[in-house]
C-alpha cells in the first residue's frame, strides 16, 4: 500500500513537472480600467475602478441588484485614497486606501468605506471591515452616461463632491481635507528655511493668511521680513491691505499709491489694477 501512495505521488510530481507554467496575459478589458485623481487643498485624492457599460441592459435593479453589496463598478473592487485624513460626509477618515462599496436601493444607496481594499468584486466583502456608511439619495442625471464615470465635481478650497454616474442615475458624497493648518505648518518650514534674499517666501505665506483671515500676527511677521528684504509691487500692496483690514484705510490709501509708484519705477512693470480698485473702493 505504502509503495502505491509513493508511486502516485511520483507520478503527480513528474506531472507536475512536465507542465508549463502559464505566462502573464494581458487583454483588453470589456470593462477597462479607469483612475481619477484631484487635489483638494494641500491633498491628493484618487478612484481606481473599472467602467462598465449599459450596452441596452437594465442595469439598476437588473444588472445591478438592489438591496445587494456592489463593487461599485466592474472586475476589481474599486477603491479611493485619500493622501492625509479627511471628512466624509460628516465623519473623519484616516489617510489610506479603501474599497469604495455601495448598497443601490430605489430610493436611497447606502455607501460603503470598507478596509479591505484589494479584492475582486464583493465576494470577499467582510461588512466587519467597515469603516464607514452612510446614506446617500439618487438623482436622476441630466444626461444618460454610457460608461460608468466616478468623478470630482464642486470644487471648493477645502472640498469636493465625489459623483458616480451611470445610464440616468447619479449619486454623490461630500470630502472635506483640512487646509489651513498643514499650509501653516509648510509656510513655516518654507520661511525658516528661506534665502536670506528671498522676499517672495514670506510674503507668499503672508498673503495666504491674508487671503484666508488666519494666523495674521504671525503673518504680520512675515510680511515685515520681505519688506526688510525688498519693497516691491506686491509686499507693499500686501502692506496695504493689512491696514485697511485692521480700519487704518487713509493709511491703506497712501500705501497702495506707494506700491503702485514702486511698479512704474520697475524695469518689469506690474499690472497695478488691482491697486487701483482696492484705492477706489477705499476711498468711498
Amino acid at each position: 500500500m505504502r509503495t502505491i501512495s509513493r508511486t502516485i505521488a511520483l507520478f503527480a510530481v513528474i506531472a507536475a513537472l512536465a507542465t508549463p507554467a502559464l505566462a502573464d496575459l494581458d487583454l483588453p478589458r470589456v470593462s477597462p480600467k479607469a483612475t481619477v485623481s484631484q487635489t483638494v487643498g494641500l491633498t491628493d485624492i484618487s478612484i481606481a475602478y473599472c467602467r462598465p457599460g449599459v450596452k441596452g441592459r437594465v442595469i439598476w435593479g437588473g444588472l445591478v441588484p438592489y438591496d445587494q453589496v456592489w463593487r461599485t463598478g466592474a472586475n476589481e473592487a474599486t477603491t479611493i485614497t485619500f493622501a492625509d485624513p479627511v471628512t466624509v460626509n460628516g465623519t473623519p477618515v484616516p489617510a489610506g486606501t479603501y474599497g469604495l462599496f455601495t448598497i443601490p436601493g430605489l430610493k436611497e444607496w447606502t455607501v460603503i468605506l470598507n478596509k479591505g481594499a484589494k479584492q475582486w468584486g464583493a465576494y470577499e466583502y467582510k461588512q466587519a471591515e467597515d469603516l464607514l456608511r452612510f446614506q446617500v439619495t439618487p438623482r436622476v442625471a441630466a444626461a444618460a452616461t454610457e460608461w460608468m464615470e466616478l468623478r470630482f465635481e464642486s470644487l471648493g478650497k477645502d472640498s469636493t463632491e465625489v459623483v458616480l454616474a451611470w445610464e440616468k442615475l447619479e449619486v454623490s458624497f461630500t470630502v472635506k481635507v483640512e487646509v489651513i493648518e498643514k499650509a501653516l505648518v509648510g509656510a513655516r518650514k518654507a520661511v525658516a528655511e528661506a534665502k536670506p534674499d528671498d522676499w517672495r517666501t514670506p510674503y507668499r505665506a503672508f498673503i495666504f493668511c491674508l487671503d484666508n483671515n488666519v494666523n495674521l500676527d504671525e503673518a504680520q511677521k512675515w510680511l515685515t521680513a520681505s519688506l526688510q528684504i525688498k519693497q516691491t509691487y506686491s509686499n507693499v500692496l500686501g502692506k496695504a491691505r493689512l491696514a485697511a483690514l485692521t480700519n487704518h484705510t487713509v493709511a491703506a490709501i497712501g500705501m497702495a499709491k506707494e506700491a503702485i509708484s514702486i511698479a512704474q519705477k520697475a524695469d518689469l512693470k506690474a499690472d497695478v489694477s488691482e491697486a487701483n480698485k482696492l484705492i477706489a473702493e477705499w476711498q468711498k
